[in-house]
């Protein structure tokens, strides 16, 4: 009986040499899940479908123009060089910002992109607002080319 409980002295528990990495999965999915949401939330702009056309495109100095488009629902955002994505912007800042180009150079270009399903008369009043307002006096529509597959 003595060496039975003394084999069972020396009997210990194997150590194991093994990382529990239960705990880290968890936590890595809850960042992949906190990235998944968040991301198409960093995309903030408008969707613009522009209209086809086969028109040839305007020649162009090493100066970017300043684009602004109009989304199908009538919200305005503005591109211009250094800025990554469009800026949305309501009427008053878009004449401010554009008359603030146009002053520093007369000659720059202003595009508008028109969703192709926005009301005519909305670019149209967008095109006016620029001209009037802002003093542009090259001020253009923009399109994406024709598609020739059905022609």
């Amino acid at each position: 009986m003595a060496l039975a409980t003394a084999s069972r002295r020396h009997r210990r528990k194997k150590l194991k040499a093994e990382i529990n990495v239960v705990p880290y999965i968890d936590v890595m999915l809850v960042l992949l899940i906190i990235f998944m949401v968040t991301a198409p939330l960093l995309n903030v702009g408008v969707d613009v479908n522009l209209p086809q056309s086969d028109a040839k495109p305007l020649e162009q100095k090493n100066t970017k123009p300043v684009v602004v488009q109009v989304a199908s629902d009538g919200a305005l955002a503005m591109t211009y060089e250094g800025l990554e994505r469009p800026q949305v912007v309501d009427r008053a800042e878009l004449v401010a910002k554009v008359k603030g180009f146009i002053e520093a150079d007369p000659q720059l270009p202003v595009y508008v992109a028109g969703d192709r399903d926005v009301n005519y008369q909305t670019v149209y009043e967008v095109l006016t607002l620029l001209q009037r307002e802002a003093k542009v006096s090259r001020a253009g529509l923009m399109g994406n080319p024709a598609d020739r597959k059905g022609k």
